[in-house]
């Protein structure tokens, strides 16, 4: 029996409080997001949950209450890429350039753990060279401030 294709999106919100600084994060997953056969703009329903989010805060801030207004749009997709294969799939290539001008994406390969530091090296060459050649925009980390300590400074180099 055919399996039709399902996109599911699940919001899961916690409370996050660090040096008095009160913080409200939502994580939004997509569970099923490329496992049918035909992924055929498998990426809509994200794309259409995300521009709803910016429709309703716009809505929000438009009108005459805007005290308790609830940001509940899409600022950041950490986009996991399979570690097993040559590079990016097309699904991939295909939903980051929906995504692109929407949202920062930040790349990440999913379970680099279970590569050797060559190969993660590799793959990460390969996948910035895909990313570039398709012209799709991530998330490129600020300069860190020059009064920043040494060790922190050497801690965003890493992250770069």
């Amino acid at each position: 029996e055919r399996i039709n294709q399902t996109v599911e999106i699940v919001k899961h919100t916690v409370d996050i409080e660090e040096k008095g600084v009160k913080l409200k994060l939502t994580i939004v997953d997509t569970p099923g997001f490329g496992d049918a056969v035909n992924n055929t703009e498998c990426w809509k329903p994200i794309t259409d949950y995300i521009d709803q989010q910016f429709e309703q805060y716009f809505r929000d801030e438009s009108g005459l209450n805007r005290k308790n207004i609830q940001d509940n749009r899409v600022h950041c997709c950490l986009y996991f890429i399979s570690p097993f294969g040559h590079g990016l799939r097309p699904v991939d290539v295909e939903f980051m350039k929906a995504l692109h001008e929407k949202v920062n994406i930040v790349p990440l390969i999913a379970k680099a753990d279970c590569l050797i530091p060559s190969e993660i090296r590799k793959l990460k060459e390969r996948i910035r060279e895909e990313i570039d050649k398709f012209g799709i925009k991530v998330y490129q980390f600020p300069e860190c401030d020059s009064d920043e300590d040494d060790e922190f400074k050497q801690q965003d180099r890493e992250l770069k």
